[in-house]
C-alpha cells in the first residue's frame, strides 16, 4: 500500500514538471500584448490622459516621499531624491516595456516597512554590515526569485486569489496610510517647535477636508457633470497646492511649519555615489540576506500582482489583455537596478493603480430602468438587435476607439447612449420602461501608456534645482492630510468596510436589491471576522521587531481562503456573494482564469 502510494506521488510530481513548460506564461504574454503596442500610444490623443497623469502624480510622489520620510530620518541612506528616481525608473520600464501599463508603481509602505525592519536587524549587530551593500544583496536575491517565478509561470497560482485576499490586504495597506499620517505628526512633536506641530495638525486636517469636499461635490447632483468630472479629476492637486499656501499665510507662516527635507538636484543622501558596490560585501552576510530576499519576493508576488489585478478590476471595461507573468519579470529587472543605484526598489501601488485606471474611465449616459425585475429575471435588453454604427459615441469625454472596438458587454450602454444624445428617446426605451433620469456609467477605459509615463517624468523635472526647491516648501502637515484622505477613500470602497456598514443599518430601509440581503447575518458576521483577524494579525506584526515576517502572513490570505473557509458552514451561494474573482475572465485568462 504503502509502494502504491509513493507511485501515485511519483507520477503526479513527474506529470507537473512535464506541464511546466517554462516561459509559456511570459512568450504568451509579449505574443498577446505586442499587437497593441501602437495604439497604447496613439490612444493617449484624449483628455483622459492629462487629469490621469496630474492625479496620479499626486497620488504616488508625495505618499512615497511621506512614507520614506521614517527611513529618511532614521536610516540617513535614502533621501527624497532616492525616492523620486525610483518611481521615475518605474513608470520608465512598465511604460514602456511592460504588458500592463495601466497598473502604476513606486515606492509603498510595505517596502518602506521592509527596509526599516531590515536597518533595524542589521543596526543591531555589533559588526554589521553597509547597509546599503546588505540591500543590494537582499534585492538581488529577490530579483532571482522574481526572475525564476516568471520562467516556471507561478503567477498561475494568481487564479486562488480572489476578492476575501485583495480587501483584507487593502484594508491593511488603508489603514498602514492612515498611521503614517499620525506618526508624520507626531514626529514633529520631538523634532520642530510646539507651535509648528500644532500648524502641522490644522494644515492636516484641512487638506483632508478640501479633498473630502471636492470628493463629495464630485458624487452629488450639484452643478454640471463636466465640473463634477472637473472636482473628481483635480480636487486632489487642487488641495494639496491650496493647503501648502495656507501654510505661508499670515502667523501659520511665523510657525515655520516643518517641511519636506530636499538636497541639490540629483544629489544622494550623504552626498554619497549613486552606485552601491555591492560586490564587496562579505560572503556570511550574502548568506543572510537571502531569507531577506525571500520575504522581499512574498511582498511583491502578491503586492505587486493584486496591484496590477485591482487596476484591471472587473468594473472597468477593458479591451486590452493583461501580462502578469512579463510584468513580474520586469518587476525582478527593476527591483535589481534599486539595489544596484541605492534607492527604495518599488513595486504595484495600492489604491494609486486603480486610482489610475478609474482616472481614465470614459462615461457615457444611459436611461434608467423604472421596472423592477425578481432576482431570477434579469432586465431585457432593448437594444439586443441593433446594429452599432462605426461613428464616435457622444460620452462626456470622447472615447479614443470605435464602437466595433468595444467589448459586447458594453455595446447595449453605448447604443443607449446613442439613442439618447442623437435622437432622444426612442420608443423602444419607453416601451420597456426605460424612462427618467439619465445615470452616467463607463462605457470605455483610455487604455494607453502616455499617462504613466508621464507622471514618471515629472518625477524626473522635480529633482532639477527649480521644482525640488518648490518641493522643499510643502509642508508635512499636508502630506498627513493627503495620507488621512487616501486611507480613508480606500477604506469606504473597501468590502470589509462596506459589509461591516451593512450590518450597523436598519435592514427595513436597505435597498430590496441588495444582494447581502440573500446572506444570514451570522454568515456575513463570520466571513468578515476571519478577514479582521488576519488584518489584525498582519498590522500586530508590523509594529514588532518580527516585521519582516508580515509578507509571509499576507500571502497566507489564499489558503486560508482556498483550505479553511470553505470548511466553514457557508452555502456556495452565500460565498458567491460574499467572495468572487478579483478581476473579470477576460483579464484572468492570462493565468488560466479563476477557481
Amino acid at each position: 500500500m504503502h509502494d502504491e502510494q509513493l507511485s501515485v506521488r511519483r507520477r503526479r510530481i513527474r506529470r507537473y514538471l512535464l506541464n511546466i513548460r517554462p516561459f509559456h506564461g511570459i512568450i504568451r504574454d509579449i505574443k498577446a500584448r505586442v499587437p497593441y503596442y501602437t495604439s497604447d500610444w496613439t490612444d493617449a490623443y484624449n483628455y483622459r490622459v492629462v487629469p490621469a497623469t496630474a492625479l496620479t502624480f499626486f497620488s504616488n510622489v508625495f505618499p512615497g516621499i511621506a512614507f520614506s520620510l521614517d527611513l529618511i530620518e532614521t536610516t540617513q541612506q535614502y533621501g527624497v531624491a532616492e525616492v523620486l528616481l525610483s518611481s521615475f525608473m518605474a513608470a520608465a520600464v512598465f511604460s514602456i516595456f511592460g504588458a500592463q501599463p495601466l497598473c502604476i508603481a513606486g515606492v509603498t509602505g510595505p517596502i518602506t516597512v521592509l527596509n526599516k525592519t531590515i536597518f533595524d536587524v542589521v543596526a543591531n549587530h555589533p559588526n554589521g554590515p553597509n547597509y546599503l551593500q546588505f540591500v543590494g544583496w537582499v534585492y538581488l536575491w529577490g530579483a532571482i526569485l522574481h526572475w525564476i517565478t516568471a520562467a516556471l509561470n507561478w503567477c498561475n497560482l494568481l487564479k486562488y486569489v480572489t476578492i476575501f485576499s485583495c480587501d483584507t490586504f487593502g484594508f491593511f495597506v488603508s489603514w498602514v496610510y492612515i498611521q503614517y499620517g499620525i506618526q508624520v505628526l507626531t514626529r514633529q512633536f520631538h523634532t520642530s517647535p510646539l507651535p509648528s506641530a500644532y500648524v502641522s495638525i490644522i494644515l492636516a486636517f484641512v487638506m483632508l477636508s478640501l479633498s473630502v469636499c471636492f470628493r463629495v461635490l464630485a458624487q452629488s447632483n450639484f452643478f454640471h457633470r463636466h465640473v463634477r468630472r472637473v472636482f473628481a479629476d483635480y480636487g486632489m492637486p487642487i488641495s494639496i497646492v491650496a493647503t501648502s499656501a495656507l501654510a505661508y499665510w499670515g502667523r501659520f507662516n511665523d510657525s515655520n511649519p516643518a517641511t519636506l527635507p530636499v538636497l541639490g538636484a540629483f544629489e544622494a543622501a550623504g552626498r554619497r555615489e549613486w552606485l552601491v558596490r555591492f560586490w564587496e560585501l562579505d560572503g556570511k552576510w550574502v548568506a543572510i540576506a537571502f531569507p531577506f530576499g525571500l520575504a522581499l519576493w512574498v511582498l511583491f508576488f502578491f503586492d505587486h500582482n493584486v496591484s496590477s489585478l485591482m487596476a484591471q478590476g472587473s468594473n472597468f471595461p477593458l479591451r486590452k489583455p493583461p501580462g502578469f507573468h512579463y510584468d513580474f519579470f520586469l518587476l525582478g529587472i527593476t527591483t535589481l537596478i534599486a539595489g544596484v543605484i541605492g534607492v527604495p526598489a518599488p513595486n504595484g501601488l495600492i489604491p494609486q493603480a486603480p486610482i489610475h485606471t478609474q482616472s481614465l474611465v470614459v462615461l457615457g449616459q444611459c436611461a434608467r430602468s423604472s421596472k423592477s425585475f425578481s432576482k431570477e429575471e434579469s432586465a431585457p435588453n432593448p437594444f439586443q438587435n441593433e446594429t452599432i454604427n462605426s461613428a464616435p459615441i457622444s460620452t462626456s469625454h470622447p472615447a479614443t476607439e470605435d464602437a466595433h472596438d468595444i467589448q459586447p458587454q458594453h455595446r447595449t450602454i453605448e447604443v443607449a447612449q446613442t439613442y439618447r444624445t442623437n435622437a432622444g428617446v426612442p420608443d423602444v426605451l419607453e416601451e420597456e420602461g426605460y424612462h427618467g433620469p439619465l445615470t452616467e456609467v463607463p462605457i470605455a477605459v483610455v487604455e494607453q501608456r502616455l499617462s504613466n509615463l508621464a507622471q514618471g517624468a515629472l518625477c524626473l523635472v522635480l529633482l532639477t534645482g527649480p521644482f525640488l526647491h518648490v518641493l522643499g516648501l510643502i509642508p508635512r502637515g499636508v502630506l498627513a492630510g493627503l495620507f488621512w484622505y487616501m486611507g480613508l477613500d480606500a477604506l469606504s470602497a473597501n468590502g470589509i468596510t462596506r459589509r461591516i456598514l451593512y450590518l450597523s443599518r436598519d435592514k427595513s430601509l436597505m435597498d430590496q436589491e441588495e444582494p447581502l440581503r440573500c446572506v444570514r447575518k451570522s454568515r456575513i458576521v463570520l466571513f468578515t471576522v476571519i478577514e479582521l483577524i488576519a488584518f489584525g494579525a498582519t498590522m500586530t506584526i508590523v509594529q514588532t521587531i518580527s516585521a519582516i515576517g508580515f509578507p509571509v502572513i499576507i500571502m497566507l490570505l489564499v489558503p486560508i481562503r482556498i483550505l479553511l473557509v470553505p470548511k466553514l458552514p457557508f452555502s456556495p451561494e452565500e460565498l458567491a456573494i460574499l467572495d468572487g474573482p478579483t478581476a473579470s475572465p477576460f483579464t484572468m485568462a492570462s493565468v488560466g482564469g479563476s477557481v
